[in-house]
């Protein structure tokens, strides 16, 4: 068997990079947008806090479910037809999001960004891995991964200043705008590369995609990565206003532009690292790092602002590092023939993961009298224990396929395991 990599030029790659990374970055912001407009959405609609968590939920929900689905056809159309499909049902129903007039219609609004944006998210793995070989794929991953962290960290504080000068509907006109652009850019940028399967057959394609042990230790570890930094994510404005003392206005936006800009420093040489060092071994430093800031930023004090941005650097750093080695990892333990239902299913997993890493932490986390948040170091030590469980699963995974780890270019299939037939057990 052999990887398929489409070559493309030094410009129009790093082109395609910055569109991919841009779709991703408005997919997960779409959902982190969400969090701090409880309150306006609560008393507009009159409706609970339970109610609330569902239009939070659904997102992920959908968004899982379609993954799912997305697994028997994606790798029946080629991969820029399929995103720009997506994108724009994606960009239509952050309208539809901005213009509903109840929270049911709101509801069925977010059901459908989900779909159409975990679908398009998947599309966004699954392009890196067609256009970047291997020996370069872990500095693009880390680019397009490095989406999340960041949409994590300012899709908070935007929903905060936006939602307080023009009201909760226009963070919605406002990500619908921006995707409208990006959905411009992606039809001019993104190259028009042959990647339909011919003669594909649904049901078996998933039936390979789902059985294969080396595909199933890659679904865990991807499931997995997310799980740690669902789990503080949610509750880490809240802590830095009510526990660390940091105004909301001025000060909590200064710490996350000063955490942005740390991650968009280290994204580069994380990545560079991803392609030269062994994966494994990089994904278990960084989550020693990890581990040891989630220690302090869990159990903070009132602190000045710089520490507390100090702090919130050092977080976002760790948190999105350890995506590079990972994920890319991940991406190297599937064939292109598989590789857009296989990361259609990975994205659905950890959709899935991350909406219960987030109701896990409302669980664990709530206000004592004082009105400071109680629980939260419980919710760090669990998130410490998947950072953990993170490496371990990685330490799996490269047991059973070495390739995915090694920075060595060379065919990265050369010791993969074939696809079993039916009735071949592990």
């Amino acid at each position: 068997m052999s990887q398929t990599s489409h070559g493309l030029s030094p410009s129009r790659e790093r082109a395609t990079l910055l569109t991919l990374a841009a779709v991703q970055f408005t997919h997960i912001l779409d959902f982190m947008i969400m969090m701090p407009l409880g309150a306006q959405l609560m008393r507009a609609f009159n409706i609970t806090p339970a109610q609330f968590t569902y239009l939070v939920a659904s997102y992920g929900l959908a968004a899982a479910i379609s993954g799912f689905a997305g697994g028997f056809v994606l790798d029946r159309f080629d991969r820029k037809r399929s995103l720009l499909f997506l994108y724009t049902g994606f960009a239509l129903s952050t309208v539809a999001c901005g213009l509903a007039p109840t929270h049911h219609w709101l509801l069925a609004a977010r059901l459908a960004a989900g779909a159409f944006g975990g679908l398009a998210g998947s599309m966004v793995s699954a392009m890196v891995g067609d256009i970047i070989p291997p020996a370069r794929r872990g500095r693009a991953m880390s680019l397009v991964m490095a989406a999340f962290p960041i949409a994590s960290v300012l899709g908070v504080p935007a929903g905060l200043i936006l939602a307080g000068k023009f009201g909760w509907h226009s963070a919605f006109f406002l990500l619908a705008g921006l995707a409208a652009l990006v959905l411009i850019l992606a039809s001019l940028a993104l190259p028009p590369i042959r990647t339909a399967v011919h003669d594909h057959q649904p049901w078996r394609q998933m039936r390979e995609i789902m059985s294969h042990r080396i595909h199933l230790r890659a679904f865990a570890l991807s499931s997995v990565l997310i799980i740690g930094g669902g789990m503080l994510v949610p509750f880490l404005a809240p802590t830095f206003i009510t526990n660390v003392g940091l105004d909301e206005k001025v000060q909590l936006p200064i710490a996350y532009a000063v955490g942005g800009l740390a991650t968009a420093l280290s994204t580069p040489l994380i990545g560079w690292l991803s392609d030269h060092v062994d994966r494994l071994k990089l994904l278990a430093v960084i989550s020693t790092a990890g581990v040891i800031v989630v220690l302090i930023i869990t159990r903070l004090g009132p602190s000045s602002l710089t520490f507390a941005a100090t702090m919130m650097a050092l977080f976002m750093v760790t948190m999105s590092g350890r995506f590079s080695p990972a994920m890319t990892m991940v991406a190297n333990a599937v064939e292109a023939r598989y590789r857009g239902g296989f990361m259609s299913v990975s994205n659905a997993l950890q959709q899935a993961a991350s909406g219960l890493a987030n109701i896990g932490a409302g669980l664990l986390v709530s206000f004592d009298p004082a009105g400071r948040l109680v629980g939260y170091p419980t919710a760090g030590n669990i998130s410490i224990f998947f950072f953990v469980l993170t490496v371990v699963l990685a330490a799996n995974l490269r047991a059973a396929a070495p390739h995915v780890a090694m920075p060595a270019p060379g065919n990265p299939f050369g010791t993969r395991e074939q696809p079993r037939r039916r009735g071949e057990s592990c």
